[in-house]
């Protein structure tokens, strides 16, 4: 976007569970520096990590009405009835992914918004670019934005306290208690797991956050061939990538791109690793075409496995107990393997974390290391010359989709 003088807006967001901003206060004092013709207009917010106070000190202006504003960013889902009509909105819609099959009945209430929210992206003439998908051209589409790596810390987090809560041994402190990645590293540091084999899934930035945590919990590291074949007396884990839980089908090699294409040509492997582990936590990506990790007829297979860590929180996706998300205030709940439904915690069974929104019990560090990627990949691609980043990941604009969302016609029908 080219102008002599343009406004940015940060949104109050929708969510009542969500604090994380686009932008720190002293984010929001570089842009004013670095893009003079820039204004910055911020929603009062009681929720927000920062304070209205430190934006207006920063040099923001604080308004309910942004209805001049050029770009408008937020984070999570927004409120739909408040749409401005013709305006750029920036934000993790979730829209570009829609389940297969039949969808045009659902009662899905997560299904239902993101209907919503495409039609009246259409209706109001918005142009929608989706955080999630400013990506590169490179063969791995490297996304340039993303709180990943928090979601991975702070899961990982979340799973070893579930460790020490079912084993009745003292608990941490809670991540959003303490808000403070630094004070987590120094706890977590202090902590010793005993003969405990946990398997990571996972290469990106959500696996590396993960193994970050367990690295400082003075985890070992192993490889795959000791992890399948060897025994420890100390707590140990191994990281494993999508071409080694899933192979084809008629034992020809693996090949990612090929995975994408005849997704129906794989199967999962995962089980070689977990007939010896006790956790499992994930940070893969997974798609509705990939193969799930296992039946739920396989989980009595398992036997040492007790806790699930599902970081990536596909509901009924590739982890069949994942059959709900849970909250920061309770982010915990137990299945049990023979009738796969919810039981109490205390109860003999598989215990899951599947907290949705991870990054926002430490949302000021995750918040800042967003907006510096913001600021550096983003904002000059918007306001100078696009590189094709954002017309690639831009879903709608004057009223229609664009050429690589037009699929989603037929999901808003």
């Amino acid at each position: 976007m080219n102008a002599k003088q343009f406004t940015i807006s940060i949104l109050e967001e929708a969510r009542a569970d969500e604090n994380r901003t686009p932008f720190t206060p002293d984010q929001i004092k570089t842009l004013i520096t670095n893009f003079p013709n820039i204004k910055i207009s911020v929603q009062p917010s009681k929720k927000r990590c920062f304070k209205d106070e430190e934006y207006y000190k920063a040099g923001a202006k604080l308004d309910e009405d942004i209805t001049n504003s050029n770009i408008i960013f937020g984070i999570k889902e927004i409120d739909i009835s408040k749409i401005i009509e013709n305006k750029t909105y920036l934000f993790f819609s979730h829209t570009s992914k829609v389940p297969n099959g039949n969808f045009q009945n659902s009662q899905d209430p997560a299904i239902i918004y993101k209907k919503n929210l495409l039609r009246e992206v259409l209706k109001k003439n918005v142009t929608l670019i989706d955080y999630e998908n400013i990506r590169d051209k490179s063969k791995e589409t490297y996304r340039y934005l993303g709180f990943g790596r928090f979601a991975g810390i702070v899961g990982c987090y979340n799973t070893l306290n579930l460790y020490l809560k079912l084993n009745k041994k003292k608990l941490l402190p809670r991540a959003f208690e303490i808000n403070s990645y630094e004070k987590i590293k120094k706890l977590i540091a202090k902590q010793n797991f005993n003969k405990l084999k946990i398997l990571q899934t996972g290469r990106g930035n959500v696996a590396k956050g993960s193994m970050e945590i367990l690295k400082l919990a003075n985890i070992k590291q192993i490889s795959i061939k000791n992890y399948l074949n060897k025994k420890y007396d100390e707590a140990v884990f191994c990281n494993i990538s999508t071409r080694e839980y899933i192979e084809r089908i008629d034992g020809k090699n693996f090949s990612y791109e090929d995975l994408i294409l005849n997704p129906q040509a794989y199967k999962s492997k995962i089980k070689n690793y977990l007939f010896d582990t006790d956790i499992l936590i994930t940070g893969h990506y997974w798609d509705s075409k990939f193969p799930k990790f296992f039946s739920p007829n396989q989980i009595n297979e398992f036997k040492k496995l007790k806790i699930i860590g599902d970081i990536t929180c596909d509901i009924n996706g590739a982890i069949p107990t994942t059959i709900r998300s849970t909250t920061i205030e309770n982010p915990y709940y137990s299945i049990d393997v023979n009738s796969m439904k919810e039981i109490d915690l205390e109860k003999k069974g598989i215990a899951v974390m599947a907290v949705d929104n991870l990054p926002s019990e430490l949302p000021c560090d995750s918040s800042e290391e967003f907006g510096n990627s913001l600021i550096l990949e983003v904002l000059p691609y918007l306001i100078n010359k696009d590189d094709g980043r954002i017309k690639r990941a831009t879903t709608a604009s004057n009223g229609k989709f664009c050429s690589s969302f037009t699929y989603l016609k037929e999901f808003i029908k």
